[in-house]
């Protein structure tokens, strides 16, 4: 099972939308082999969005790579100001893509490696979208449901929702599933314009105000 979509330059040159802002107090995201600090045993994340706030706890021993990964694109601002693009009810919500094209695309191919699958995907769980071995990046999800069919596929969960659940759930999810197998965001067109994009086709979506490391 892909959670993540090919790149479709065409289309996104014809609507020929721009987007210049990058997310408001971003780190030095331009470099991603720069940011590699390794995250605490255990930390959370607290997420203010347009619906509200909701807290994640993430555990090193969980998922090394990625925690270590969140710990990095939390702490420099990768997260803020993006929206919650792929929602489908029962299942999961996506996020993850930088609103400022420049800055996906030098993140497009900052791979990780996999981590074995420790914990299973379940409600509220947390885990890095994949498309295939290796190919982990900045796109996570929140299992909605209790998805424990992914284990075997190597989606390896790093933290849970540990308050806001309820906020989680309220996200819009009105466009259901992404192009081209839905009407939902075209991921491609997404990494190549951004908030541009999404806003004007998409303007019902959630989004992501700041995300913060909690002391």
């Amino acid at each position: 099972m892909r959670l993540q979509s090919s790149i479709v330059f065409a289309a996104a040159l014809a609507l020929g939308l721009l987007a210049t802002q990058g997310p408001a107090g971003a780190g030095n995201l331009s470099d991603p082999a720069s940011l590699n600090e390794q995250a605490p045993p255990v930390y959370k994340v607290k997420f203010d969005t347009s619906k509200g706030p909701f807290v994640v706890e993430v555990h090193r021993d969980w998922a090394p790579n990625g925690a270590d990964r969140f710990y990095n694109l939390v702490k420099n601002g990768f997260y803020n100001d993006t929206r919650f693009f792929r929602v489908i009810d029962g299942f999961m919500v996506q996020f993850g893509l930088n609103g400022d094209p420049k800055v996906s695309s030098v993140w497009r191919d900052a791979d990780i490696k996999d981590d074995p699958v420790k914990q299973s995907n379940v409600r509220g769980n947390i885990t890095f979208a994949t498309a295939g071995p290796n190919t982990r990046t900045t796109q996570v999800f929140i299992n909605y449901g209790d998805n424990t069919g992914l284990d075997g596929q190597g989606f390896s969960p790093f933290g849970k929702v540990v308050s806001g659940m309820d906020v989680v759930d309220s996200l819009y999810n009105g466009y259901g599933e992404g192009a081209p197998g839905g009407h939902g965001p075209n991921q491609g067109i997404v990494q190549s314009l951004g908030n541009a994009y999404l806003n004007k086709a998409f303007p019902k979506l959630d989004f992501i105000k700041k995300a913060t490391i909690e002391n």
